[in-house]
C-alpha cells in the first residue's frame, strides 16, 4: 500500500504542472483539444486527492458500528473517480468538441502546443512509471489484463489507468493539433476533443465495474474457493463441505465462511483441533484471508453448532 501511495502522490505532482501548462496554452493558442487536456489534467490530480481520501480513511481501525473494520472506504471513493473521469473529464471534452465542431476557431502558432505536450508527456510517463511499478508488485507473474481484474487494490490499477488514458490523450491532442494546422481545417481540432472525451468515458466505466463489484460484496475466485474445499476434505474427520461464502473487506483482507461436516461421534477436541489446523492452512496460502468462520454441520438435519471463529 505504501508503494500504491507514492504513485498516487507522483501523479498529482505530474497532474498540478501539467494542468497549469495546458490551460495557459489553450488560451494562448485557442486549442480545443489542448483545453480537453488541461481538464484532463485538472480532474486526475482531484481523482488523486480523492484516492487518498480513501487510502487514509480504509485504513482506520474497527469499531463497534464497523466491526470488519473501514476496508470499503477505499472502494466508495474510487468509484466516486470513476464518476468523475466519465462526468468531468469525458463529458467536458466531448462539449468541448461539439462546441469547436460548430464554430470552428482558427489555431495560431502551434508551437507552444507542441513543447507542452512533449512535457506533459515526460511528466505521465514518470507518473506511469511509479503506477506501473506498484501495480506490478502487486501483479506478479500474472498477464496484465487478467492482473487488471483480479486486483483488488484500487489505487494501484487506478493510477496506471488514468496514466494511460492521459497518454493516450496526449497523442489524440498533438494528432488534433498538428492536422488542424496542417492543413487549416480547425474542427479537426474540436474531433480531437472528442475523441479524448471518448477516450476517458471509456476508461471511467472500467473503473465504475470494478469498483462497483467490489463495493457491494465481490468475492474470491472460484479457483481459490475450491482450493480451500481441497485443505478441508484432506482432513481424516471431516466428511463434506458447504459453500465457501466470501466477500473482500478491503484490498489486503478477505471474510471467507463455510460450514463442514465431521464424522458422527468425532470428540468435541478432534474437531476444534481440525478446525485450528484448516484455518492455518488456508492462512498460510492465502495471506489475505484474514478472517474464517468454519461451522460445524451436523450429519443429519438438526440444528448445526457453531465450533469456531477464525
Amino acid at each position: 500500500m505504501a508503494e500504491s501511495k507514492t504513485a498516487v502522490y507522483g501523479a498529482i505532482a505530474a497532474n498540478v504542472a501539467i494542468a497549469i501548462t495546458k490551460f495557459a496554452v489553450a488560451g494562448i493558442t485557442g486549442s480545443s483539444a489542448m483545453l480537453s487536456e488541461g481538464v484532463h489534467s485538472l480532474v486526475d490530480t482531484g481523482n488523486g486527492a480523492l484516492l487518498l481520501v480513501g487510502m487514509h480513511r480504509s485504513g482506520r481501525p474497527a469499531t463497534a458500528e464497523h466491526p470488519f473494520g473501514h476496508g470499503k472506504e477505499l472502494y466508495f471513493w474510487s468509484l466516486i473517480v470513476g464518476v468523475l473521469i466519465f462526468g468531468l473529464g469525458g463529458g467536458v471534452s466531448l462539449y468541448e468538441g461539439i462546441v469547436h465542431l460548430r464554430t470552428p476557431v482558427e489555431m495560431t502558432d502551434p508551437f507552444w502546443n507542441y513543447v507542452v505536450l512533449a512535457c506533459a508527456a515526460v511528466f505521465e510517463g514518470i507518473s506511469f512509471s511509479l503506477g506501473w511499478r506498484a501495480f506490478s508488485r502487486e501483479r506478479g507473474k500474472q498477464p496484465v489484463w487478467e492482473a487488471l481484474q483480479a486486483s483488488k487494490d484500487p489505487t494501484a490499477y487506478t493510477v496506471v489507468a488514468e496514466d494511460s488514458a492521459a497518454l493516450a490523450g496526449l497523442a489524440i491532442a498533438a494528432a488534433g493539433v498538428y492536422l488542424s494546422h496542417r492543413f487549416d481545417m480547425p474542427a479537426l481540432d474540436g474531433v480531437a476533443s472528442i475523441l479524448i472525451g471518448i477516450l476517458l468515458a471509456g476508461v471511467a466505466v472500467l473503473l465504475i465495474q470494478q469498483s462497483r463489484g467490489l463495493l457491494v460484496g465481490e468475492g474470491i475466485r472460484p479457483e481459490t474457493a475450491d482450493a480451500i474445499r481441497a485443505i478441508v476434505r484432506e482432513e481424516p474427520a471431516a466428511r463434506d463441505i458447504g459453500p465457501v461464502l466470501s466477500m473482500y473487506i478491503g484490498p489486503e483482507e478477505v471474510l471467507v465462511t463455510t460450514s463442514v461436516v465431521f464424522d458422527d461421534h468425532t470428540p468435541a477436541r478432534e474437531i476444534a483441533a481440525a478446525i485450528a489446523r484448516i484455518e492455518a492452512r488456508v492462512r498460510q496460502r492465502f495471506p489475505k484471508v484474514g478472517r474464517i468462520y468454519i461451522e460445524v454441520a451436523a450429519s443429519s438435519k438438526a440444528p448445526a453448532a457453531r465450533a469456531s471463529a477464525g
